[in-house]
């Protein structure tokens, strides 16, 4: 969760409440109900180009890969090996929510209405941008392989 209200606490309840029945509860920008508000066109399809891309290499049904409101169960968090992660900055919401989905825990979705922050400036930047086009593809191989 953002600390910059980006992420709104109106929907910790109901995330809470959903985690109660399902391993990880993805707090969704990209489900029916969700959206982003104050973003520009820039941003808007870079995020979700981001997220059909790492459906499309990954072949999981997740929406909002990328995005960072979410409940995780203490059963997901213990069965994960840490240690082996390899991804930082956005790669790595991408990764730890592959990873689950491989291990068969039940991923959910809530829509969430994310909102840009008024001030201070996005971490986002090429490298960030490279790293995750590229990880992408080592999840995959590395599943395979």
């Amino acid at each position: 969760m953002d600390a910059d209200f980006s992420h709104h606490p109106k929907y910790l309840n109901s995330i809470v409440d959903f985690l109660k029945t399902w391993h990880v509860v993805v707090g969704s920008r990209y489900v029916t109900g969700g959206g982003t508000l104050n973003w520009g066109w820039g941003r808007r399809c870079l995020s979700r180009c981001g997220g059909y891309y790492a459906r499309w290499i990954l072949k999981v049904p997740i929406a909002d890969f990328t995005g960072g409101f979410n409940a995780w169960s203490r059963e997901v968090l213990e069965s994960l090996d840490f240690s082996t992660f390899q991804s930082d900055g956005y790669a790595f919401q991408v990764e730890l929510k592959y990873r689950a989905f491989q291990k068969k825990f039940k991923i959910f979705e809530f829509p969430i209405i994310f909102e840009d922050r008024k001030t201070g400036a996005s971490k986002m930047s090429w490298r960030i941008v490279l790293e995750a086009l590229l990880r992408i593809w080592g999840l995959r191989c590395r599943s395979r392989g």
